[in-house]
């Protein structure tokens, strides 16, 4: 019989037979690590399944536990509080955090757009012809102040309204979010997939705007925009340089697999619960949001003053002179993960 010690040899063994580079590699500050993230089941999200799931974050030497929030908020605020270590969410948090003198960086890309898609439902609004056609209406989104909540108040802002001039509801991204549509609780929705492709196919959604694709992305934002990243306290990326590194090693493979993995492959790595009863559905939803999931781990030059730009837009209150960019990302990680594993 194997103790915790014994079995973690023995797993850092196998993963040098399957992965040479990682013997190279020293073992992690500490083993035990916690993920905070705000709807794991969405494909926004699916490289950290994917690495979880495939044992990548495992052969690395790591114990990672992923606790699903119901917001992007309550992810952070686990992190705050240290019952999280790391998050899995938007870059722009990083922004949006040290404005409010929270320093965090993040350090390995998993999305090159948000996958956010905003729709107007087909039973609320069936004579909809423009966005100010959402004046007084209810509008739903993952979680107030989430990515889904600031992309929709871009796209009102375009159109000449204030975001006061509409009433933002959380939904979630996932059954709540399809319930919340169907019942006619709201008017319009701002959300990711599969919840997305689930209401468009089903005729009970009709899509507005859409960054799903690098350029429906680019015609929202008007440059890169990267997304979903894993991020944590600079202190913490500082005294756990290798914690780091062994995420974005994991992260990085995960989106190495992504590339080329099948259909069969997918269903077979992601857990059922995440295909909201239709695996079909699921697997469209991953087709249709295949190009926006990152390719190497590293953040575009400029998509810092991308999400740095959209988010004073959102917000003019925001003093893009205070902001450092260059404290809120690094692509030392996710850099060194690409050459060790040639992606």
């Amino acid at each position: 019989m194997l103790n915790r010690r014994g079995f973690s040899v023995a797993v850092l063994g196998s993963a040098s037979l399957a992965f040479p580079a990682l013997a190279l590699q020293a073992r992690p500050e500490r083993t035990r690590v916690t993920i905070a993230v705000a709807g794991k089941a969405s494909i926004y999200h699916l490289p950290l399944t994917v690495a979880e799931q495939r044992g990548y974050f495992r052969a690395e030497g790591l114990d990672v536990d992923i606790m699903d929030c119901t917001g992007a908020s309550r992810a952070l605020q686990a992190m705050a509080t240290g019952t999280a270590d790391v998050v899995s969410g938007a870059y722009e948090q990083t922004i949006s955090q040290q404005l409010r003198g929270q320093s965090l960086q993040a350090f390995v890309l998993q999305g090159r757009t948000p996958q956010i898609a905003i729709g107007v439902s087909t039973r609320n609004l069936p004579n909809y012809q423009g966005m100010v056609d959402l004046r007084g209406k209810k509008i739903g989104v993952s979680a107030p102040g989430a990515a889904t909540n600031m992309a929709v108040s871009m796209m009102l802002g375009r159109a000449g309204l204030s975001p006061d001039e509409v009433s933002f509801i959380g939904v979630g991204t996932s059954a709540g979010a399809l319930a919340s549509v169907r019942s006619g609780q709201i008017d319009a929705i701002s959300n990711m997939d599969p919840v997305m492709t689930q209401l468009e196919q089903q005729g009970e959604l009709r899509i507005i705007s859409d960054t799903r694709t690098l350029q429906g992305s680019l015609a929202v934002f008007g440059g890169p925009m990267p997304a979903a990243c894993l991020l944590a306290p600079q202190e913490f990326v500082a005294k756990n340089p290798l914690v780091c590194q062994s995420l974005a090693n994991g992260v990085v493979l995960a989106l190495r697999w992504l590339r080329s993995a099948g259909h069969a492959d997918l269903l077979k790595t992601v857990p059922e619960s995440h295909f909201l009863g239709d695996r079909a559905l699921y697997l469209a939803s991953f087709i249709k949001a295949r190009e926006a999931i990152a390719l190497d781990g590293l953040i575009p030059s400029e998509g810092p003053d991308t999400a740095l730009r959209v988010l004073t837009r959102c917000d003019p209150t925001l003093r893009a002179d205070k902001v450092e960019l260059a404290r809120t990302y690094t692509n030392e990680f996710a850099r060194r993960a690409k050459d060790r594993y040639g992606v």
